[in-house]
């Protein structure tokens, strides 16, 4: 009885895991795209739906680490009726734990203010569906720019 229980345990597991690295890469992105087209269609539920329930949120200032619930109240007015954020994705890499549970992304992003950024993240698998566990936002610094970019943070910081 007991090996029937672990049998049945192992793949009733095994059947939230995706089948392999492609389809679950597929999915993660289909999960970002969405996880997009719902913060610029400034639709909060499907928005913080995407996200884990110990999610968080890096954004762009260094004062801006979040827990998902600290996040939605952040947020929350940017979601009004005709608000949101639009980033566009135009690049993505995935990567996965050996157990296929948890993967890395990154992904190139547009965005009309702040030109070219950078998402990354985690995401994990939980009841059936992935999750952000981690997002942060980065703008990018070109090299021969980071001394003088450097110095204005630093300037702003006194």
């Amino acid at each position: 009885m007991v090996a029937l229980a672990l049998l049945l345990g192992a793949c009733a597991r095994a059947t939230l895991v995706p089948t392999t690295a492609p389809d679950a890469a597929a999915q993660i992105g289909r999960v970002l795209d969405d996880f997009h087209a719902a913060a610029a269609a400034a639709d909060f539920d499907r928005y913080f739906g995407h996200f884990a329930a110990e999610g968080v949120f890096l954004g762009t200032d260094a004062s801006e680490r979040w827990t998902v619930g600290e996040f939605r109240e952040y947020a929350r007015p940017y979601f009004r009726p005709g608000g949101g954020w639009t980033y566009h994705p135009r690049g993505r890499h995935v990567t996965f734990t050996p157990d296929g549970r948890t993967a890395f992304f990154d992904e190139l992003l547009d965005n009309s203010g702040l030109g070219e950024t950078r998402g990354s993240g985690v995401m994990v698998h939980e009841v059936g569906a992935w999750k952000v566990a981690q997002y942060n936002l980065s703008i990018p610094i070109p090299n021969a720019l980071a001394d003088t970019v450097v110095g204005l943070i630093r300037r702003s910081a006194r």
